[in-house]
């Protein structure tokens, strides 16, 4: 089964920069008054991908079709310019995602779990194609990439033949990476930048992969990535298991209610509020 991709050119300005941030939002919250997001209802969301696609909760992103099979969802590269990818048609607002996946091999591939805001808040895991033994994490407060301190690696075994449990605990307070039930990293809020830099801000959940080691790429970008990706030995397939959600903040929709992109400014389930707000006003005329 092919979930169809869809091409565009926000798929490749993504892939181009997921190293630096996902540095694409079609509003940011922090420079204009923006629609609201729509949120995650439910205290918690689980798909199982080796039982099919959730066509309600996910959206594609990127060039290149995605197959779900008893393996999962298989997110392939098989030719230059691929980039497939696909989002979560709603946001949660602090909580824990829970990844089970295979990375790809592949020298200059990159696979990745991103939680990003609207206002560029973002929390990251990436496998890089050479680096069976390893997993990065990093994250970025507004897309500020001033700093280069964000990003860390740990140590672990067989991330391409061994499905393993990657999962994101993320709260006001702190940021915490575990791969299978074991703490690898975490971000206090005052850590960064004293908090100016912490991601606090409703996210979408993307899971993808793109060739960092495209020869088109910048070349920091490819050193980064291992090295120039060869594409006569593609394909190149992460696989995706399950995804689980918990969601601490359930609500239809999260609006920002000022610029200054803090988790205060959030208003949850905004249009109940404005409702509210008119109805209180209709029953003061009447």
């Amino acid at each position: 089964m092919l979930f169809p991709a869809r091409p565009s050119w926000l798929g490749l300005l993504a892939s181009a920069s997921l190293v630096a941030a996902q540095t694409y939002t079609s509003c940011n919250p922090t420079e204009a008054r923006c629609p609201a997001d729509t949120g995650l209802e439910a205290e918690s969301y689980t798909v199982d991908f080796t039982e099919g696609s959730d066509y309600m909760s996910w959206s594609s992103l990127g060039t290149g079709p995605i197959a779900f099979t008893p393996s999962g969802a298989e997110f392939t590269i098989s030719r230059r310019g691929q980039s497939p990818t696909l989002y979560t048609n709603w946001y949660f607002f602090f909580g824990r995602v829970e990844v089970h996946l295979r990375a790809a091999w592949g020298t200059g591939i990159v696979s990745s779990v991103v939680l990003e805001s609207d206002d560029l808040d973002e929390i990251d895991w990436e496998w890089i194609g050479g680096a069976v033994d390893q997993v990065q994490t990093n994250y970025f407060g507004k897309g500020n990439m001033t700093t280069w301190d964000r990003g860390g690696k740990s140590d672990m075994s067989d991330n391409q033949h061994t499905t393993h449990n990657y999962t994101i605990d993320w709260t006001a307070e702190a940021i915490t990476w575990y791969v299978d039930g074991a703490a690898v990293r975490t971000l206090a809020y005052e850590n960064a930048l004293g908090g100016r830099n912490y991601p606090q801000t409703p996210m979408r959940v993307k899971l993808g992969i793109w060739a960092g080691g495209d020869p088109g790429n910048a070349p920091g970008t490819i050193v980064w990535a291992g090295g120039e990706t060869d594409y006569s030995k593609a394909p190149f397939t992460m696989y995706v298991e399950r995804v689980k959600v918990t969601n601490n903040n359930p609500a239809s929709s999260y609006a920002y209610m000022d610029f200054s992109g803090t988790w205060g400014s959030i208003m949850v389930n905004a249009e109940r509020a404005v409702m509210n707000v008119s109805l209180m006003t209709y029953n003061a005329w009447f």
